[in-house]
């Protein structure tokens, strides 16, 4: 009989928010596969479990895939844990449930602590339309892409972000979805130094501008709707845009005229543009 792989959420700060359904996992599984296994010794030494542990982490999961997975069809049972939260949400994990999904291996969650929830619920925003956003990407396209994105998202969106570069994101974030756009900033949630900063982009920035510490999540207002003409999506944009440089005006000049029509950003628009210009190609 094929075994069962627990997905098991374990505390983001405060130990005591370790459910008891977790810890009677953490106990009883035959291997717990952790993405550090020094945190995760910590964890289990505080619970007395004795159960052992192998690394399963972002550098190793794919080659020791195949060695979970013949545990688990031998009938064993597996524990999935990552460094803090639920695993698979920016944590290692993916590969390795998609493995067991498509071979019929059981999959049971544990739920618990998640730092995007977490932050969701305190932070007073919105909560009917959610989108979970991870780190954005440090350069290039790729970041700039994801960027404008955001900007345009009418949900409310929950990013995490790295200490060391959290005054570059927020700053970005400012320049295309505006200054005045409603955020909320947490850092070390369920732990001793916990915080919550709510205010606009362009004020966050400015607080963090000198350096941050910790764990840090940011809880993002959707795009408003602008009055008259909250139909108007990017793509209907993008045509707009499209006509006018196809009736004779300049690309920077056909996004100004219709981002200013519309109350949109330009760069915003402008990235747009040259993303839909990309994949036509």
């Amino acid at each position: 009989m094929a075994g069962t792989l627990s997905v098991v959420s374990t505390p983001i700060g405060n130990l005591d928010d370790l459910t008891l359904r977790a810890i009677e996992v953490l106990r009883s599984a035959d291997l717990i596969l952790a993405e550090d296994t020094r945190r995760t010794g910590r964890l289990l030494a505080h619970i007395d479990s004795r159960v052992p542990q192998r690394s399963l982490h972002e550098y190793n999961e794919q080659e020791r895939l195949e060695d979970a997975l013949a545990r688990l069809e031998a009938g064993e049972h597996l524990a999935l844990v990552s460094d803090a939260g639920t695993p698979t949400v920016s944590d290692p994990g993916y590969r390795l449930l998609s493995a067991c999904a498509a071979r019929g291996v059981r999959i049971v969650p544990v739920p618990g602590a998640s730092a995007a929830l977490a932050a969701l619920v305190v932070s007073g925003l919105p909560t009917d339309r959610v989108v979970l956003d991870g780190f954005l990407p440090r350069k290039g396209k790729p970041r700039q892409q994801r960027l404008s994105a955001l900007a345009a998202e009418a949900r409310t969106s929950v990013l995490f972000l790295s200490p060391h570069r959290a005054a570059q994101d927020l700053a970005d974030l400012a320049e295309l979805a505006g200054e005045d756009r409603a955020a909320v900033l947490c850092r070390e949630l369920t732990k001793l130094h916990e915080e919550v900063r709510r205010g606009t982009l362009g004020e966050l920035q400015q607080q963090v501008a000198a350096g941050v510490k910790g764990e840090l999540t940011l809880v993002l207002a959707g795009a408003p709707a602008v009055s008259g003409d909250a139909g108007s999506s990017t793509e209907q944009l993008v045509r707009e845009v499209q006509e006018l440089v196809g009736s004779g005006e300049g690309t920077k000049a056909a996004v100004v005229a219709v981002a200013d029509a519309h109350g949109h950003s330009k760069r915003a628009l402008y990235q747009a543009v040259l993303d839909h210009r990309g994949a036509s190609r």
